[in-house]
């Protein structure tokens, strides 16, 4: 049984000082590095949008930040621009130890569609290779952290649990945008799939 450590969107961007930060997002870097020397595997993932995206505010006249929109494939966000490809934003934050990846997902790039899982685009059908990977190198077992707890670690999670992995999330090593209770909708959610919540 192999055991993957998949470290979600720890960038420039979602941590304080960034363009769509989260509170304390920065807090959880040493701690997923000193985690990453017990995994069999380690997979970081990074939001890569090129400008202009359809998730951003900015590309919607009159459209605010944090409003929802309908898309093809449903609802929406739309998020402030962020994570801009080879932008500084776009960076691992400078203190995670990026040298014990294994492999880094970029997700976000398709300019029609945003991507907040590991796995799949906002569609849940176009995948990003993560999971071919993951059976590939024969893990069955996924613990995950990163940012935020509510957006991108919860989709991840439950596609990963829809997909047949046994799956842990490290609450202590996440950290929440909490948009209009969406934290407490997060938890629920993965606990009724079966993904395991830890400190």
């Amino acid at each position: 049984m192999t055991h993957a450590l998949i470290v979600i969107d720890v960038q420039n961007d979602f941590c304080p000082g960034g363009a769509l930060a989260v509170a304390d997002g920065d807090q959880i870097v040493p701690g997923i590095n000193a985690l990453m020397g017990a995994f069999d595997a380690v997979i970081l993932t990074q939001d890569w949008h090129p400008a202009g995206h359809s998730s951003f505010a900015s590309s919607h006249p009159r459209a605010e930040a944090f409003s929802m929109v309908e898309m093809p494939y449903g609802p929406q966000v739309l998020w402030p621009d962020h994570c801009v490809q080879g932008s500084t934003g776009a960076a691992f934050h400078p203190g995670l130890n990026t040298d014990r990846a294994d492999l880094i997902i970029r997700k976000g790039f398709r300019p029609a569609i945003d991507s907040y899982s590991a796995f799949f685009e906002n569609d849940h059908q176009t995948p990003t290779g993560l999971e071919g990977y993951l059976r590939t190198r024969g893990v069955s077992d996924l613990t995950m952290v990163g940012l935020a707890t509510d957006f991108c670690v919860q989709y991840s999670a439950l596609d990963a649990a829809r997909l047949g992995f046994t799956v842990t999330v490290r609450e202590g090593l996440c950290r929440a945008i909490d948009l209009d209770g969406s934290l407490a909708a997060a938890r629920e959610a993965m606990r009724s799939q079966g993904i395991g919540l830890m400190e």
